[in-house]
């Protein structure tokens, strides 16, 4: 990597160890030694706020909500649509309604291919994606090509794991119906040129889609100004606990959406051969909610939030930028993805020599660090770079400089362990 590769802000504007109070795990040990944890593109772990917010939830607030008349349900109906606020704030989304409770990120996708897709998608249209994508940007559109006769097409890769524009004009047409791309890599880190790429795929008519599990958590994404239809996210990535996320989308496109789900809360008035449906985003919740993972996840969004993520997003520079320096002095060391800090979000895959990243993962977890190896479900981007797997280190508003020392010592320790 070149020298202009390497500039990074040389100190984070976080006290990283004031953070680091908030978050009792990072207190735990492994094997004896410190928890050294850089598996945040998997999950990440959870402030005491958060904690704090989903206890009082079960201890003082616990109920189900809506149409309940008596004290409880009111006040877990008030927290729950309070929640929907608060995230849909953090993200500048001006009407809340406009943000839909899923599961998590491949729910959101999910609820797109089989609503409006099923709905618009037809024989000889076509869907387009990219290699960099993970299996939950993948697999749906899979089904939906399958269940409609549509075609599925792909953005390339350059060298550097970024995408090649230089056929966007020629992928996209008439015939052109979705475009669903990943914000940013959870296997390279590659930031993508989103709003560009729904310029241009709106030019054509076609929807545009976006995965944001990569990009709600570490860095500021306005989701409206992106110029994509719908963005989905995961609120265990962000701080927030699992099972809950969102799927925010453009009012008018979901509303003439039909439900995903049917049941409970999501009618207006039920006969025995039909029913009517509530306006959005009722519509799409049916059943009883998750209330506490909303309540839980509306308090790490204000802690986000309070945070900044402007100053999250420097700070991950800041700690790529001295982590990449620190892996060049490992012999036979080759990280993938783009070399640019500005175009990598804080994930570094990487492969060392020919030693396999599964045993790679069970060396560094004996010296108390915790990375991911796999091919992080994204099986056709590995193919398309010739390798079965990688090792990802990934990093997060509480991870340091230590961490990374952590990080290098250990591979050092694993290459020795192998004869290197």
């Amino acid at each position: 990597m070149t020298e202009a590769t390497l500039a990074h802000p040389s100190t984070s504007p976080l006290d990283v160890q004031r953070i680091r109070e908030d978050f009792p795990i990072l207190r735990e040990t492994a094997h004896g030694k410190p928890i050294v944890y850089l598996d945040n593109a998997a999950s990440t772990q959870k402030p005491r706020q958060v904690i704090d917010a989903i206890v009082t939830h079960y201890e003082r607030d616990n109920a189900n909500v809506h149409r309940g008349i008596h004290e409880l349900s009111n006040r877990a109906t008030d927290a729950y649509d309070g929640a929907r606020q608060r995230v849909a704030a953090l993200f500048g989304i001006a009407d809340p309604a406009e943000l839909i409770w899923t599961r998590g990120t491949t729910e959101g996708l999910n609820l797109v291919a089989y609503t409006w897709g099923l709905a618009n998608v037809r024989q000889g249209d076509e869907i387009l994606l990219s290699m960099l994508e993970h299996h939950s940007n993948l697999v749906p559109w899979q089904i939906l090509a399958q269940r409609t006769g549509a075609r599925l097409r792909f953005l390339e890769l350059d060298d550097q794991g970024r995408l090649d524009l230089s056929g966007l004009d020629f992928l996209l047409s008439e015939r052109t119906k979705i475009v669903s791309l990943a914000h940013v890599s959870n296997a390279l880190g590659t930031v993508n040129p989103i709003r560009e790429i729904a310029a241009r795929a709106r030019a054509v008519g076609a929807l545009m889609v976006v995965d944001g599990a990569q990009s709600a958590p570490h860095m500021p994404v306005d989701v409206p100004s992106l110029g994509a239809d719908f963005y989905a996210f995961s609120g265990h990535k962000m701080c927030g606990p699992t099972g809950i996320g969102g799927l925010w989308g453009r009012r008018e496109v979901l509303e003439a959406m039909p439900p995903f789900h049917g049941g409970g809360d999501m009618i207006e008035w039920v006969e025995l051969e039909s029913s009517t449906y509530a306006p959005i985003p009722t519509k799409f919740e049916a059943g009883t909610p998750n209330v506490a993972g909303a309540v839980g996840l509306a308090a790490a969004a204000d802690y986000l939030g309070t945070i900044g993520r402007d100053a999250i997003l420097a700070h991950e520079r800041h700690l790529i930028g001295y982590a990449v320096e620190r892996l060049a002095e490992i012999p036979d060391l080759n990280i993938l993805g783009p070399r640019s800090l500005e175009e990598r979000s804080g994930v570094i895959s990487f492969t060392l020599a020919d030693i396999h990243p599964h045993d790679l993962a069970t060396i560094l977890d004996s010296e108390g660090v915790a990375i991911r190896a796999g091919h992080h479900c994204t099986q056709p981007l590995m193919k398309c770079l010739g390798v079965g797997s990688t090792a990802r280190a990934s990093f997060y508003l509480y991870n340091t400089t230590d961490e990374v020392d952590a990080l290098v010592d250990a591979l050092h320790k694993a290459r020795g362990l192998f004869g290197y």
